[in-house]
């Protein structure tokens, strides 16, 4: 695995996190979880928003979505850095 920088392994580190402790509140049966919460660096969610990985929403909430495109980063993630997943 070659080095990154600081900045991108925290980004990605960040939507490992988010991936790895979602949730659901509404998801149809069968789906999988999409929510998590959003108590990391607030430019770190801005960014991971800006490119499309999750959706904030309005700013007073407290959790995000994990867009498809987050959720296929994330899996990448996984294999990357040595992580299992959950199934």
């Amino acid at each position: 695995m070659g080095k990154v920088s600081t900045e991108e392994a925290v980004k990605e580190l960040t939507l490992l996190l988010m991936y790895l402790n979602r949730f659901s509140i509404d998801a149809m049966p069968g789906s999988e979880p999409n929510r998590a919460w959003k108590n990391y660096s607030f430019g770190v969610v801005n960014k991971l928003d800006e490119e499309n990985y999750i959706t904030q929403g309005k700013s007073s909430t407290k959790s995000v979505y994990l867009t498809e495109k987050g959720f296929e980063l994330a899996r990448e993630l996984l294999e990357k850095y040595g992580v299992k997943d959950w199934k």
